[in-house]
């Protein structure tokens, strides 16, 4: 059987770049239409939004993983390990760097690949706007690897306050968390929620709220700045009970392995440091091959998502710069996982039109609001609706909406029958393991 003969390739396996040669390789994959290459520098796919869980330890991450290689023969398309390092357009190649494993040893070499059509879909890393030591003295939330070092230094300090001779106020380690969007106020709460648990497994030395203090620092007047101003207050609010203290108003200009320097003068005393002030696009998107690319390093892209200079380049998701014309207003697609996930049901439909010879389809976005996670029992958030318009959600029932944007995700990747066996498994899970990683 001959070969297809348009080459697909999407770089990046995150929610949109898996949903998309999942979608693509049931489409066209399994049809011998077109050859779907997905190419990730790890092996497995988890859902970026589950980090902070990670982070805190109330989430194991394994239980949520989903195998490339394995999932790629299951859907239609195939997997290549490695990640972004360069691109000759005119040639329709791009340039995967070489990778060594844990022992500096080369694991695979570098490589070209060739491609019809390219989706650059690598999503965003930590922006430390330039700040003087954040890159020597800070925790990233950026991949599973660093949230599972995070949790790891965390449990380490928790154990070492409750092995110590003796304790004072004095004692108390300092957490900060610079930057109060979604993923550092999730962050803030699951934490409070994990150190709690601890005394329940033995620590019992540990008082939740004075052995560990946590304050969330944000440079603008609010925190959650996407969210309404009256839930912004109330999660401020949420967060005070939870006793994690919410600084507004002061922007960090160093980081030094003990304490956080503002604009203002003040020092804050700060023992472990979590960075989630911002993102940027990785720095290879500034120099590939002549794309056009905004301050951050994000790829431009016209409303069809195609690369301001090269129709066969498409990007989505955070490492994309896509702004829509709505009447006499023009917005910025936000970086947010709703988003990415659109884009990749977009691309979808016009790759499918390209075998038509349908022109390429301009993108919509359709924003149904944001959700923010407050520990395992809560959250809130304000959702949008054809039919009800804007309105809000708390407690039991927003955290109901929140679990199912990520059983949405599995879906698209999982289908009915699997996804509901995988929830099936992991509530039988979650009711013999303990409530928080201990290891």
């Amino acid at each position: 059987m001959a070969e297809p003969a348009h080459d697909i390739v999407v770089v990046g396996g995150g929610a949109g770049g898996l949903e998309l040669v999942t979608a693509l390789g049931k489409a066209l994959g399994h049809r011998d239409r077109a050859r779907i290459t997905l190419v990730d520098q790890s092996l497995t796919h988890l859902w970026k939004p589950l980090l902070h869980q990670i982070a805190a330890g109330t989430r194991p991450a394994g239980e949520d993983e989903v195998n490339y290689l394995i999932h790629a023969k299951q859907n239609g398309f195939r997997f290549m390990l490695g990640s972004l390092a360069g691109l000759d357009r005119s040639k329709k190649l791009i340039e995967l760097a070489s990778m060594q494993d844990d022992k500096g040893e080369q694991m695979v070499p570098a490589r070209s690949l060739s491609y019809s059509t390219l989706v650059i879909a690598i999503g965003s890393v930590s922006n430390d706007f330039g700040v003087s030591g954040v890159a020597e003295h800070c925790y990233f939330l950026d991949t599973r690897k660093e949230a599972e070092r995070f949790h790891r230094h965390l449990l380490e300090t928790c154990i070492r306050i409750d092995t110590r001779a003796s304790r004072s106020m004095t004692d108390a380690v300092n957490v900060v968390i610079v930057g109060a969007g979604a993923t550092g106020v999730e962050l803030a709460a699951e934490l409070r929620e994990g150190v709690s648990n601890l005394v329940e497994f033995g620590l019992d030395r540990i008082d939740p709220h004075e052995s560990i203090s946590i304050t969330l620092l944000e440079a603008g007047e609010r925190i959650l700045p996407q969210l309404p101003r009256r839930l912004s207050k109330a999660v401020a609010a949420r967060l005070n009970h939870l006793d994690v203290k919410v600084v507004t108003g002061e922007q960090v200009t160093e980081v030094g392995s003990q304490d956080i320097r503002m604009a203002s003068g003040d020092r804050l005393p700060a023992d472990i440091v979590v960075w989630t002030a911002g993102i940027k696009a990785p720095d290879i998107l500034r120099e590939l091959d002549g794309l056009e690319a905004n301050h951050i390093g994000q790829l431009v892209v016209h409303p069809s998502l195609q690369a301001t200079r090269d129709d066969d380049v498409f990007a989505i998701g955070d490492c994309a710069d896509c702004s829509l014309s709505i009447g006499d207003l023009t917005r910025r697609v936000p970086p947010r996982a709703q988003a990415v996930r659109q884009q990749a049901e977009h691309i979808v439909r016009t790759i499918k039109g390209k075998f038509g010879n349908r022109p390429p389809l301009k993108f919509e976005y359709n924003d149904y609001g944001s959700l923010v996670s407050l520990t395992s029992k809560s959250a809130i958030g304000a959702l949008m609706g054809r039919i009800l318009g804007r309105f809000t959600l708390e407690g039991w029932l927003a955290r109901f909406a929140y679990r199912s944007l990520y059983r949405s995700h599995q879906l698209k990747l999982h289908g009915p029958i699997q996804t509901a066996l995988l929830v099936s498994g992991q509530t039988i899970m979650r009711r013999t393991r303990p409530r928080l990683k201990l290891h």
